[in-house]
Formats: C-alpha cells, sequence, structure tokens
C-alpha cells in the first residue's frame, strides 16, 4: 500500500513539473523573464513554491488518515517517518516563500473590492503562512517529547531541541492536531475564495496563481 501510494505521487508530481516547464520559455538570454512577482500576477517561483507546498500538505492528511488505518505497527511507524520528513520539507519551503513574499511586490487586489474583503485576504494569508510554518515546529517538538527522533528521509537526523516529557507530549499532540484542523478550514475558504473571485466576480485573482498563456 504504501509503494502504490508512493507511486501515485510521484506520478502527480512528474506530471505536475511537465507541465511547468512545458509552459516555461525556451531558455534565452531572457529565461529568467517571469521570475519575481508583478503588480498584475505572481512569478513562477512564487508559483511553483505555492503549488509544491499544497500538494504536499494533502500529501500530510493522507499519510496520517493512512497512519491511522495502517494495518501493522510497523507500516504506521513508516508512514509517520514519511509525515514528519515531509513536514520538515514544508518547513523549508514554507521559510523560503515568505521570505520570497517579503524580498517581492505582491500582485494588486482587484479594483473595486470591498476593505473588509482586502483586510480579510491580507489576515487570511498571514494566518496561512503562520500555521504551515507552526504546524512542523510543533511536530518536531512533540516528537523530541516523546523521545521518537526525527530524520528527513532517513538521510540524516533534525536534533531534537527539547528532552523527553510526556505531558509536554499530550499538549503538543493536542495542539499539533488543532493546528491541523485549522489549517484546513482556512484553506478550504481561502479556496472557495479563489473560486468565488474566478466564477463570480470573473477577476484574475485566481488565474494570476496558475500557469496560463499570458504568465
Amino acid at each position: 500500500m504504501i509503494c502504490a501510494w508512493l507511486d501515485t505521487v510521484s506520478k502527480a508530481l512528474f506530471i505536475a513539473s511537465e507541465m511547468f516547464y512545458s509552459s516555461q520559455p525556451v531558455a534565452t538570454a531572457g529565461s529568467l523573464m517571469g521570475l519575481k512577482n508583478t503588480l498584475n500576477t505572481y512569478g513562477w517561483f512564487a508559483k511553483l513554491l505555492h503549488w509544491v507546498v499544497v500538494v504536499l500538505v494533502i500529501a500530510q492528511y493522507v499519510l496520517v488518515n493512512m497512519a491511522e488505518a495502517a494495518d501493522t505497527r510497523m507500516e504506521m511507524f513508516i508512514l509517520f517517518a514519511r509525515h514528519k520528513s515531509i513536514g520538515m520539507t514544508i518547513f523549508a519551503l514554507a521559510a523560503i516563500r515568505l521570505l520570497w513574499r517579503l524580498l517581492n511586490e505582491q500582485p494588486s487586489l482587484p479594483l473595486g473590492m470591498p476593505t473588509w474583503q482586502q483586510s480579510f485576504a491580507r489576515v487570511t494569508h498571514w494566518l496561512l503562512y503562520a500555521l504551515i510554518i507552526l504546524m512542523p515546529i510543533t511536530g518536531l517538538l512533540g516528537s523530541a517529547a516523546n523521545n521518537f527522533p526525527v530524520t528527513w528521509f532517513g538521510v540524516f537526523t533534525i536534533p531534537a531541541p527539547i528532552g523527553p516529557n510526556e505531558a509536554l507530549a499530550d499538549l503538543l499532540h493536542d495542539l499539533h492536531g488543532v493546528l491541523a484542523a485549522c489549517l484546513a478550514m482556512l484553506a478550504s475558504i481561502h479556496l472557495l475564495a479563489a473560486l468565488k473571485h474566478h466564477f463570480i466576480n470573473r477577476d484574475d485573482v485566481l488565474r494570476r496563481m496558475i500557469w496560463t498563456r499570458r504568465s
């Protein structure tokens, strides 16, 4: 089951990468055009980081459900180990994306968008960043408190930031679950808002985060 799931994910990532590279111009002296954001759209690097993180976050929820339904304890440990490795990957990508956001201008919100919606959109974006970064941190701390080492796909072990503490482990486990629920809820709102802009408002809010012939 694990191999089948990993094969499916690898195929999905391969298809996504093919779509990405086929959408890019042929390498020339100006091949870096579109790297940075503009006032009209996100650059290809921001788009790439966004969609890779989206795929990995969805994979995290799938892995947890698979681990909880695992037939053997060993299979459960393997799935949770993958979950932790992907979590550390998400943390690194989210940090890069946050830094990239701070160094780049952001596309303007649609003209005529109510002030409260603009404020809600900005708050939602920053809360999503906070949750995506806090989730791996609480996961790492919880594993350390449980005295479970965290490795990055078996390549290296991440040093435990704290020592074993059963009471703290339980608290971090509960906090991790609450943050996961908040992330799922906020991401759903974010998705519904993007679809509303695309199908009802008919503006470029969704199009500026996907690859189109105009990107």
